[in-house]
């Protein structure tokens, strides 16, 4: 089979894309220091930092002091070379965030889903205030990427459907990107959540792990990572956690459901089978009353009972991971992962007392050592998810067309 020759441009956009991602990580740096560290000759070096300037991709920031001679002259990304955008689109908020090609974030800004009904319209909404916020050019957002809670088809990164926001549904895409005239993704709001916690949370260099989110507007989700990729099905399907299976949760024909996919909601909107029956926000609520501890928001009372260290609190929290084990354990056994993290406000809510509840729990139920831990990503997983993602997507854009 013919290999790609080495020709002199590919490899001039090789080395600079290597630089380029150096000064990222490393920067900035002195001509003679990037060249140690990419095991450029000085010449080339010169050469490679004086085409970046001349595409405004990199300039001068600084001097270092040396030995004889004159200071040299340090090196930096030039922030505002490109921009991207990530959001997080729910039933009951969306977040919005701006961040330059370095990744600093710039803004952040909140819409109100109730605003408007057409997805489209949304986006726009959120994205076009974070400019005028900011005062970044649209055109210089190099990449957007859209976390939200339905089920993205992996052959066209389309929605092929989401509960929780009926409006959301094929086609979207299409239209968000003639919209904004600008790479779009759309992407699964917890396998976005669950590249957060790999990249720089409790699964940072874990090849194969689980994130289960527990939501505090109801749902349960869950993200599978094996061989440091996200594991999407063949349909977008896989993760839908809720429906599965486990002891003392109903199956559709246990509460007299028949007929098509729809027909499994009942008239409150729940989705009564499954292991979400089991921990759900309501049932935990009703759970966490059945101990004493009264109060309509799940986070409230997870969070108390966290916090009490009453024989009460504790006796509601050995309850609810041993509901949480019973979906573990059953995952566990099939993936053999190693690691679980508890991600999201509910988990957040219980903290170490209940991973570490749902991780003895679990070694109860099943034969496999698997390690339960809670999600470390500071502020919304989710947007960090996006944001990472779309910096990925940018940089590539980027990076890869400096000759």
């Amino acid at each position: 089979m013919s290999q790609r020759p080495g020709t002199p441009r590919l490899l001039r956009q090789l080395n600079d894309r290597a630089a380029l991602e150096l000064l990222l990580s490393a920067g900035p740096l002195t001509r003679t220091q990037l060249g140690t560290r990419t095991g450029l000759s000085k010449v080339t070096a010169s050469q490679l930092l004086a085409r970046l300037e001349e595409r405004d991709l990199v300039r001068v920031v600084g001097s270092k002091a040396g030995g004889r001679g004159p200071n040299a002259a340090l090196y930096a990304v030039v922030p505002e070379s490109a921009y991207v955008a990530a959001l997080d689109v729910s039933a009951g908020r969306v977040t919005a965030t701006i961040a330059d090609i370095t990744g600093r974030v710039i803004s952040e800004v909140s819409v109100d889903p109730s605003a408007s009904d057409d997805p489209v319209a949304l986006v726009h909404t959120a994205v076009m205030r974070l400019v005028e916020k900011t005062g970044v050019p649209l055109d210089r957002i190099r990449a957007c990427v859209i976390g939200t809670p339905g089920v993205v088809d992996p052959r066209t990164g389309d929605i092929r459907f989401s509960f929780d926001l009926m409006s959301w549904h094929e086609g979207v895409l299409e239209a968000l990107r003639a919209d904004l005239k600008r790479s779009v993704m759309i992407e699964n709001d917890v396998n976005l959540a669950a590249m957060a916690e790999h990249a720089e949370g409790a699964a940072s260099g874990v090849a194969e792990f689980v994130l289960i989110w527990l939501s505090a507007a109801g749902g349960v989700g869950m993200s599978t990572m094996i061989d440091g990729r996200i594991h999407r099905g063949r349909s977008g399907g896989a993760g839908e956690i809720g429906y599965l299976p486990v002891p003392g949760a109903p199956l559709p024909t246990d509460i007299g459901l028949s007929g098509g996919y729809e027909s499994l909601r009942d008239d409150s909107g729940e989705l009564p089978h499954g292991f979400q029956a089991l921990v759900k926000s309501n049932q935990v609520v009703r759970l966490a009353a059945e101990h004493g501890i009264v109060g309509e928001d799940v986070v409230d009372v997870v969070s108390a009972a966290s916090a009490a260290g009453t024989p009460d609190a504790d006796a509601f929290l050995d309850a609810f991971a041993e509901r949480l084990a019973r979906g573990v354990a059953a995952v566990s056994v099939v993936i053999d992962p190693g690691l679980v993290v508890l991600g999201g406000e509910v988990a957040r809510a219980g903290g170490a007392k209940l991973a570490e509840r749902v991780e003895a729990a679990t070694a109860r139920i099943g034969p496999n050592a698997t390690e339960v831990a809670l999600g470390t990503v500071e502020g919304s997983p989710v947007v960090r998810g996006a944001l990472l993602h779309a910096l990925e997507r940018a940089r590539e854009e980027v990076f890869s067309s400096t000759v």
